[in-house]
This record gives structure tokens, C-alpha cells and sequence, in this order.
């Protein structure tokens, strides 16, 4: 019998490459009249918009771009970047997109490494990107985007528009699901970036997982606030072409374009950092709750419970969801349970702080004792590491073959953050591993007492380390942001926190300044650390 089910062979018919390009295909054929992109004043169809993309694809191939080439992108939220994200792919290039608030010398290192052949740059960023032209010793081939809403200059490239004029490609689906699709660096929150590469494969299945996770009907009204050089915007943009969504883009992710965004253009979905949540949450303070609620995912770090609770009260559906460069971004979710709706604000609240279970499109999300190779118990206390498999994981780092073998030790991704898992299966980061503080034997989690200091008035941002110690090792070091107008002493705020967390858990200091912040939000703790070495 076995032979006979051996004998049926992968064909054409029955077996072709998952890509994100399927998506284009279909938003071309199912949804050419829905609005596809509002910005300014612009509104294109999804059938402008596919006209628009397989031009652009085959202008980028006039220009020499070939298949497995690496074209880079330094670009805000705006349309020309959206469509990148498909148009590269029909080339067979690979897209990196650059992280817009890098300094020079971070930038020319990536488009080094990153063996970029063209930029495709902003020409309110063509300063930046001549800043790490120099810093590499080398130019670049440029193709310029002329955005009439930001001031701009230019290094004499071909505009972005030029490339409309050509004869549009048809879409192609690639050879290989596993081709390379993009290539994002990590955020650098601990030294040098490293290359992620991700494949068609897990571009379309994450798009498609989302969706599902997200429980997202179809023509979803979409508020593009995650940067697209942060995991492709989660995969958000190819996501919008399955369902025939409206992409909508303010250039600038200020609250008061967020909010007037979404009332303007009655915006359904979003996603973003906690710490935009909480920027739009003071700049919303007195306002009507949106009714319908917005529906919104967070990441990048645990977000503070205080402001999941003041989200809330705006109208804002927030849930939060886990994941790292190397996983496409999220891969698990803290889904509603019925059973919290008879909680009070504050105990949802902490619930929702939590990174819970997998997403549909992921294998299995776990957390794992290192030392002994099993799975932590599920009592909310004992802690190990999430562990990660599927075919959402990077296929790699881009020419780093032994930090790859060290991320993929024993047939899983290891995220390198430390969790508990919850009676309920749910998975809840007490901190990033190398962030534990082992106080006098005792592990304190930074993320902890992070939460209570938020949840003071005068508290706009803060990051907990290990601080040196004589007798202890090591205690925590607050560093902490104020709000404008607000004052609090080192003394006041220790005592805010002894009183809501065992004394041992308090911070033994607090320095007041402007935390270090990458551009997706997340505190640069490595600098902190290094600060905090000193302070003895």
C-alpha cells in the first residue's frame, strides 16, 4: 500500500510556493475597486495600486536589480514603502528595510553587511543616508522618493516615480517558498544588529496567521503606526492585501495625526508599542471613547498594566502579543478569556500584560529549564526560557553561521527571554534574561518593578538594572523619565515602590534622565547596565 501513496508526486496543480505574492494576485482580482491607500490627499484603488506595484517591479529590474540582490530602503510610513513591500519580492530581490532613526555609522554597517546593491531613499532622509555614505567610504546607486508632504534633497537619482513608466510585470510566484523575501537587522538593543532573513514561506503564513489570531473580518481599515522597518510592519502589509484592507498612512506617528487618522478615516485596526499607546493615552485623556473600540495589538516590550487600563477607557481593544525579529515578528497572543469579565479594570489589566499562547501559525511557543531540557511547570513561579518552533523562525542570520547554530541548539529558536507559564497555559516574561537581578541569591524581575513605577503619576518612562553591591551582589537601579510638569525624589519613588513590592524588589537608587530608546520604543538597557557598573 505504501508504494502507492509514494508514487504521487508534488505537480503544479497540487503544490506551489507560499509567497505574500499570492496576496497581490488576489487584491488585484477580488478587490481592484476598494480603496487600497489613503494619504493626504491621495486615495488609489487596489487596482491602481497592483498597476502601480508590477511598474515599479519592473523599473527596479531596468535598473540591474536581480534575484537574491539586497535593496535597502530608508523610508518613513508612506506609500512607496508599502509598495516595495510586494514589488521587491516580484524581482526576486530581497527588501531590507533601514531603521529611520539610526545614526550614520549603524546604517553604513547594515548596507555593508547587508551587501546592498540600490537604495531606495526619502529625500527628507537623503542627509542621513549621505552621512553613512561617508562613514562607508562609498556610494550607492539611489532611487529617490519625492514626497510633496516633507522637505527633501537629493543626491541626482532617478525618482521613484520614473519607474511608473515602465511595463508592468505579472505576478510570479517564486521558484522556492524559501527564497529569501527580506532581511531586517535586529534593534541593536545589545551591540551590533544581526541580519534576519526571512523566507516567502513564513511571510505568507504569518500574514495568514495574523489574521486569524486577530479574529480580522475582511476590509479592515488600517492605521499604519508599526514602522515597516520593524519586522515588516509585522506583516501587516501583506496581510491588508489578503483581506482587501485600506492602509492608511500619516507619515509622522504623532498623536495628534493618530487620532484625527482614525476618526477621519474611521480606522478599525492598528498596532503599536506600548509607548505609543501611552502617548496617545495622555493626548486622549478627556476625550469620547472610540465606539466602535479600535482594535489594537502591542509589542516590543511587556506594556505597563496601568496603560492597558487607560487604553481602555479610550475605546482602545488592545491585546498584546509577543515576538522577536528572528520569529517575523509576533507569534503568540494574550487572548480574552472569558472568565476575566467580571474582573475589575485593574486585574484585567495585569492579565492582558501577559504574552500568553501560540498563534495559529506557529508550531509550539514554550518555555524551557535550560538545565535540565524540560518544559518549567505551569505554576506561574518557576522560570525558564521561551523556546520557539515553526515556520514562522528566521531561515538564519545573514552571514553569521555560528550565532545560527547557537540560536537553534537543540532544535529550537531560543528567544532569550526569561518566563513563567500560567495554570492556564499561559506564557508571562518576567525579563530578558541577561536582565534578572540576582539579589543575595534572590532573582528579581526588572519588568516587576518596572510595572510599579509606571503606575506612579510622574512617571513617563523607566528601566530597571543590576547596580553593584557589596553585600547583596547586586540590587536594582532605576533610571527613570519624568512627565513635563511633574517633579517626584529618588526618595518618594523608592518608597512607592517598597510599599506596593517586597523590600528586597525596591530599587536601591534612581537616576533621573532621558532613557536611550531605539526606534521601535525599546529601552537601550546595555547602556544602562554599563551606567549602573559604576554606580557602587
Amino acid at each position: 500500500m505504501r508504494q502507492h501513496f509514494e508514487a504521487l508526486q508534488k505537480t503544479g496543480a497540487n503544490h506551489v510556493p507560499l509567497s505574500p505574492l499570492s496576496f497581490l494576485h488576489r487584491a488585484e482580482s477580488l478587490h481592484a475597486a476598494r480603496t487600497a491607500v489613503i494619504y493626504g490627499n491621495i486615495r488609489r484603488s487596489w487596482a491602481e495600486t497592483c498597476d502601480r506595484i508590477r511598474a515599479v517591479a519592473a523599473g527596479l529590474m531596468g535598473l540591474g536589480v536581480a534575484q537574491g540582490d539586497t535593496v535597502s530602503v530608508l523610508s518613513p510610513n508612506i506609500p512607496e514603502l508599502f509598495e516595495l513591500h510586494f514589488a521587491l519580492p516580484l524581482t526576486g530581490a530581497v527588501l531590507n528595510t533601514l531603521n529611520t532613526r539610526l545614526e550614520p555609522e549603524t546604517i553604513a554597517y547594515i548596507l555593508d553587511h547587508a551587501d546592498t546593491k540600490l537604495v531606495v531613499v526619502d529625500r527628507e532622509l537623503v542627509p542621513l543616508l549621505s552621512q553613512a555614505f561617508d562613514r562607508l567610504g562609498r556610494t550607492l546607486p539611489v532611487v529617490e522618493v519625492a514626497d510633496p508632504n516633507a522637505p527633501g534633497e537629493t543626491l541626482g537619482g532617478p525618482t521613484y516615480e520614473s519607474l511608473l513608466s515602465n511595463e508592468p510585470l505579472p505576478v510570479v510566484l517564486p521558484d522556492d517558498e524559501w527564497n529569501a523575501i527580506a532581511l531586517n537587522y535586529t534593534s541593536g538593543t545589545s551591540g551590533r544588529p544581526k541580519g534576519v532573513v526571512y523566507h516567502h514561506r513564513g511571510a505568507y503564513l504569518m500574514a495568514l496567521g495574523t489574521g486569524t489570531a486577530w479574529q480580522m473580518p475582511p476590509y479592515p481599515v488600517y492605521l499604519s503606526v508599526v514602522p515597516m522597518f520593524h519586522c515588516n510592519g509585522w506583516g501587516h502589509p501583506w496581510l491588508m492585501a489578503m483581506l482587501g484592507g485600506t492602509m492608511v498612512f500619516t507619515r509622522v506617528p504623532a498623536a495628534d495625526r493618530i487620532l484625527a487618522a482614525i476618526r477621519t478615516h474611521g480606522v478599525t485596526h492598528f498596532g503599536a508599542a506600548p509607548i505609543v499607546l501611552q502617548m496617545l493615552a495622555e493626548a486622549e485623556s478627556n476625550a469620547t471613547p472610540f465606539d466602535p473600540a479600535i482594535r489594537v495589538l502591542t509589542a516590543g516590550a511587556p506594556p505597563p498594566p496601568s496603560v492597558l487600563e487607560k487604553t481602555r477607557a479610550m475605546g482602545f481593544d488592545v491585546m498584546q502579543v509577543y515576538g522577536l525579529t528572528e520569529t517575523y515578528g509576533h507569534i503568540s497572543q494574550c487572548l480574552w478569556q472569558e472568565d476575566w469579565d467580571d474582573l475589575t479594570p485593574a486585574e484585567q489589566s495585569e492579565l492582558q500584560a501577559q504574552q500568553g499562547i501560540a498563534f495559529p501559525m506557529v508550531e509550539e511557543v514554550t518555555v524551557i529549564d535550560r538545565a535540565s531540557g524540560a518544559p518549567v511547570p505551569r505554576d506561574g513561579n518557576s522560570q525558564g526560557e521561551i523556546a520557539i518552533r515553526g515556520n514562522t523562525v528566521m531561515a538564519g542570520y545573514y552571514k553569521d553561521a555560528e550565532a545560527t547554530a547557537a540560536a537553534f541548539a537543540d532544535g529550537w529558536f531560543w528567544s532569550g527571554d526569561g518566563a513563567v507559564v500560567h495554570e492556564n497555559a499561559y506564557i508571562q516574561i518576567r525579563d530578558r534574561l541577561k536582565d534578572v537581578i540576582i539579589s543575595g541569591g534572590e532573582n528579581i524581575s526588572s519588568v516587576e518593578v518596572e510595572a510599579v513605577l509606571y503606575r506612579h503619576d510622574a512617571v513617563q518612562a523607566a528601566a530597571v538594572v543590576a547596580m553593584p553591591h557589596e553585600k547583596w551582589g547586586e540590587v536594582p537601579c532605576a533610571f527613570v523619565e519624568l512627565r513635563d510638569g511633574i517633579q517626584a525624589t529618588s526618595d518618594e519613588l523608592i518608597a512607592f515602590c517598597r510599599a506596593n513590592l517586597a523590600a528586597f524588589k525596591a530599587p536601591k537608587a534612581v537616576i533621573f534622565e532621558t532613557l536611550p530608546k531605539t526606534s521601535t520604543g525599546k529601552i537601550q538597557k546595555f547602556q544602562l547596565r554599563n551606567r549602573a557598573k559604576s554606580l557602587e
